[in-house]
């Protein structure tokens, strides 16, 4: 085992750093999460121009929506993180070569690391561009591969899985 892990350590390590993130995003939300709405209101409120209807309002909810965004973020790393982690542990237990592990655990600890990092940037970018849209539009580069690079990776695993289970028999 390893001698496996050894082989899928950088999917190993982006899978950690996946969950540092998460783990880390969710503390600096218990110790600053006032000023960071803050700041993302203050940009909002550069940002909207002032034939807005209700330029206050609008930059709150643009606010809103940008801290939505950082909790996803949150939630992504944490669920994302965990999941390349079990599957790249998993992988261990599969009679699989060791280029197609090392590649599928690429795949996840990328995907995991790249797509939770999409929804803290397009947080981030929201109230500077003045919407959510915007933001994740700018991002799109980042979002579709490494969502790709998520499903790729659980489909080779799940691939192995199986392939493994047909060799048992």
């Amino acid at each position: 085992m390893k001698q496996e892990l050894t082989a899928m350590r950088i999917g190993v390590l982006l899978a950690l750093l996946t969950l540092l993130m998460g783990f880390g995003l969710g503390a600096l939300f218990g110790l600053a999460e006032d000023s960071i709405k803050g700041g993302f209101l203050e940009t909002a409120k550069l940002t909207l121009t002032d034939s807005a209807t209700d330029l206050d309002q609008e930059a709150r909810s643009l606010t809103g929506r940008a801290w939505t965004y950082m909790k996803r973020s949150h939630l992504h790393a944490n669920g994302l993180g965990t999941s390349a982690l079990a599957m790249i542990l998993l992988m261990t237990l599969l009679p699989a070569g060791e280029t197609l592990k090392k590649v599928t655990s690429l795949l996840l600890g990328l995907g995991a690391l790249g797509y939770s990092s999409f929804w803290l940037l397009a947080a981030q970018r929201t109230p500077a561009l003045g919407s959510t849209g915007a933001a994740k539009e700018s991002l799109r580069w980042l979002a579709m591969p490494s969502s790709a690079a998520c499903v790729v990776g659980l489909v080779l695993v799940i691939w192995m899985l199986f392939s493994s289970m047909r060799a048992v028999d």
